[in-house]
């Protein structure tokens, strides 16, 4: 891991998420350029900004924040580090939550909760093939009174 002038908590707290995200250094594209807005003649001469991308997923990460490079270069690994972090952990979020609204819909139907369950069973589409959940026959086979009456869309 590439040391930083940080304190080593910060130094131990982004070698932890990289380890727990299963990142390596050699994930990264690390580029330099100018800076721009305050900091004097430094910003002016030296490329202080940072630019980083993770290869793998593609999201790059620009840090001006201090004058000094290597503070931008701690920092925007910690940046794409959160980044990644809240993308893997919206991804499983929205999964898990798929799942439970199925599990969910075939329980109300079990339970043969109603006209509304039913309305939500049918619209259940899973893996491309649209069946009604209840009749066991493909929605497109419904005659037109049936569609309105179940709230299929088309």
């Amino acid at each position: 891991m590439t040391k930083f002038p940080v304190s080593p908590n910060k130094q131990r707290e982004l070698d932890m998420m990289m380890q727990r995200l299963g990142v390596r250094e050699t994930d990264f594209e690390e580029s330099f350029i100018r800076s721009s807005g305050p900091g004097g003649q430094n910003v002016n001469k030296v490329a202080t900004c940072v630019v980083l991308r993770h290869r793998p997923s593609g999201l790059e990460v620009r840090c001006q924040r201090e004058r000094s490079q290597v503070l931008n270069r701690f920092l925007a690994r910690r940046i794409l580090l959160q980044r990644l972090e809240v993308q893997r952990l919206g991804r499983l979020a929205a999964e898990a939550q798929r799942i439970a609204k199925l599990r969910r819909q075939a329980q109300a139907v079990q339970a043969g909760e109603g006209e509304v369950a039913a309305r939500q069973a049918v619209s259940c589409r899973e893996e491309g093939a649209a069946r009604s959940c209840l009749i066991g026959r493909p929605v497109s086979s419904l005659t037109p009174h049936n569609r309105l009456q179940w709230g299929t869309r088309f």
